[in-house]
């Protein structure tokens, strides 16, 4: 990943985990590593316990962000978020996976898409 993109990708989390907050979610967890991949933010609010994968994108060269959500990729996020819920236990809330797509516009403000329950298990 170059720099660049690992800049943009930083700077996308921010944006969404500041999203989150206005929505009223602590965020509790940022790059959680598991076996089966990293989780970019994890939140909760008096309801859920939200996993959340946020893509960027400057461009939509390559797609929108949340077009680029492969089903290997699904597939580390359910398998990472249960990984987080067995590494704890006392959590016994209602959870689910989000996607926060982030499109950065040249001139104006970022788009941002807020997927809620974007991915289930299987």
């Amino acid at each position: 990943m170059t720099s660049h993109n690992r800049a943009l990708g930083q700077w996308g989390e921010s944006l969404a985990a500041d999203h989150l907050a206005r929505q009223g979610f602590d965020i509790i967890a940022r790059n959680f590593r598991t076996p089966y991949g990293e989780i970019d933010l994890i939140a909760q609010n008096a309801q859920f316990l939200v996993f959340v994968e946020v893509k960027t994108r400057s461009a939509d060269t390559y797609g929108s962000p949340e077009a680029s959500i492969t089903r290997q990729k699904r597939e580390h996020l359910i398998a990472s978020a249960q990984a987080y819920l067995q590494a704890h236990p006392e959590i016994i809330c209602p959870w689910r996976i989000d996607v926060i797509a982030i499109r950065k516009q040249r001139d104006a403000e970022p788009e941002i898409i807020h997927f809620e329950n974007a991915l289930t298990a299987p």
